[in-house]
């Protein structure tokens, strides 16, 4: 089967991407914010991809992101993110026939992974997501990381908390986080991304 990991600059996702492999055709999308914070997440990316010998996607959703801080209730930021790099990826994997997505996310870590905004992360995906490293302690994840070969340039300032609140919601109702959506225009977000996805590819296709 095919697996299309959500690949960031930290320690997790290459963990979970790993731990996905084994059983899979591996892919990596990273979404990058380098308009806000620079291009150091896709270095690290790269490195990861490299080690996972994958094939990486990059799409920069610095506008994106933008846009979730003025349109919606920043509360919300962290999940509306995690939502909107989930319905790219669902896009991707329609296009791509890729079978599920993969992402590094385990309870509790932060805001965004407490029960209640798991759930509304994923509300309304149809393709599965998997979360490899779900009921992981902090410091399992770590030791593994040290153990494949990631952990030394995983580590590091995580670049995904620039925009993010002072005061993040722990707790989300899936209504009101469509309401949010709607307001930040989630429709036409996605499909620009889509599109610069789309766009890459060709490109790369071109060029090969």
């Amino acid at each position: 089967m095919k697996a299309l990991l959500l690949l960031s600059g930290g320690i997790d996702s290459p963990v979970a991407g790993f731990l996905a492999k084994e059983k899979n055709e591996l892919y990596c999308l990273h979404f990058s914010s380098t308009k806000i914070t620079g291009a150091q997440s896709i270095e690290k990316s790269k490195k990861a991809a490299e080690k996972l010998n994958s094939e990486l996607f990059v799409l920069d959703y610095s506008d994106a992101l933008e846009k979730i801080v003025q349109k919606t209730k920043r509360k919300f930021y962290f999940v509306l993110m995690k939502r909107l790099m989930l319905k790219v990826a669902e896009k991707i994997c329609e296009k791509r026939k890729f079978d599920f997505i993969v992402t590094g996310e385990n309870i509790g870590q932060v805001s965004s992974q407490t029960l209640s905004n798991l759930v509304s992360i994923s509300f309304g995906i149809k393709k599965p997501v998997l979360r490899p490293l779900l009921c992981f302690d902090k410091q399992e994840i770590i030791d593994l990381s040290k153990k494949l070969g990631f952990y030394e340039f995983s580590v590091g300032p995580e670049t995904c908390d620039a925009l993010g609140p002072e005061k993040p919601a722990t707790k989300s109702i899936q209504f009101r986080v469509s309401e949010e959506e709607e307001k930040a225009e989630f429709t036409e977000l996605i499909q620009n991304l889509f599109l610069q996805f789309e766009k890459q590819t060709k490109t790369a296709k071109t060029q090969a």
